[in-house]
């Protein structure tokens, strides 16, 4: 093949990673509602760090991948592992645990867009501004998004209910992966996405561990609880983690924190198809007001004249 080929080949991957990102992160609801009838979320957390923490070393001795030599580095992505992994994960995933339903804690989380934005356009962090067509994009991005969980909203089954305990773990979830994606564009250095994967995971598993020590239900290994490990650590960690982290580094913050408006409603196709959940007309509208809003973020600004 020639280099013009290879080229070719190679952006068209980078273009497709937005989209296959959505679609590995939207499963993670996917999978809580098979594992999480069936284990603790700290500890089911923590065997997915270990599981994740074992392949990435033996992919990074395969290939022969350098580690970060600057402290300061493992530092920083020490601080993101726990922002974005411990701090993300286990508030959402004790979130749905303790009987919070995964449209509205999506819908809570969703809300990260709106929080980059602001501290964005607030500080100045720094070289992207929020411009008046991403604004838009943002606010269209969440009105969609309340469409599609609005029926989860107001018509809440026993499985689905917002509690004090609950809400508290999605606000700590959503302030985790807020903080980290912004953490990282401010301060992790390019480096190669496994070893900086694998490092984020060791501090997070750090920071669980007590967490999961304190649990007293048992893990019971069952046929959805290894599927749901399995996807965890080979599509979610392996998979999606490292979509996040390329895409952080190619992207201003803003940008890729509109990615996360398409995954409930992602999630809800997922559902519909997979459990049969229906889908209304309603849930249509907000996927197309999702879809558009986020279009309006993520298009390049034309150039300005000079």
């Amino acid at each position: 093949m020639s280099a013009r080929g290879d080229g070719d080949t190679t952006a068209l991957l980078i273009r497709l990673m937005p989209a296959v990102f959505v679609l590995i992160w939207a499963t993670g609801f996917i999978v809580a509602r098979y594992g999480m009838p069936h284990a603790p979320p700290f500890t089911f957390l923590l065997y997915r760090y270990l599981f994740s923490i074992a392949c990435f070393l033996v992919w990074i001795a395969a290939a022969g991948v350098r580690w970060p030599r600057d402290r300061a580095e493992w530092v920083h992505l020490g601080v993101t592992g726990v922002l974005m992994h411990a701090g993300y994960l286990g508030g959402v995933w004790a979130a749905v645990k303790d009987g919070m339903g995964s449209g509205l804690s999506a819908l809570i989380v969703g809300i990260q867009p709106v929080l980059t934005a602001i501290w964005l356009s607030a500080t100045g962090a720094g070289s992207h501004r929020v411009t008046g067509r991403q604004w838009l994009g943002l606010l269209l991005g969440f009105a969609g998004l309340v469409l599609v969980v609005s029926r989860k909203l107001t018509y809440a089954s026993p499985g689905d209910h917002v509690t004090w305990v609950n809400f508290s773990w999605a606000l700590l979830a959503l302030l985790c992966i807020t903080a980290g994606t912004l953490y990282q564009k401010r301060f992790v250095k390019p480096c190669d996405v496994r070893t900086a994967n694998t490092v984020q995971l060791l501090a997070a598993a750090l920071v669980t561990l007590p967490l999961a020590l304190l649990e007293a239900e048992p893990f019971r290994w069952s046929l959805e609880s290894v599927g749901a490990m399995a996807w965890s650590v080979l599509g979610l960690t392996l998979g999606g983690s490292s979509l996040l982290y390329l895409l952080i580094q190619r992207g201003a913050a803003a940008s890729v924190a509109s990615l996360m408006y398409l995954v409930p409603p992602t999630t809800a196709l997922m559902a519909w198809v997979l459990f049969g959940e229906p889908i209304t007309a309603l849930t249509i509208a907000g996927i197309a007001l999702t879809a558009f809003g986020v279009a309006l973020v993520v298009r390049p600004g034309a150039p300005r004249a000079r």
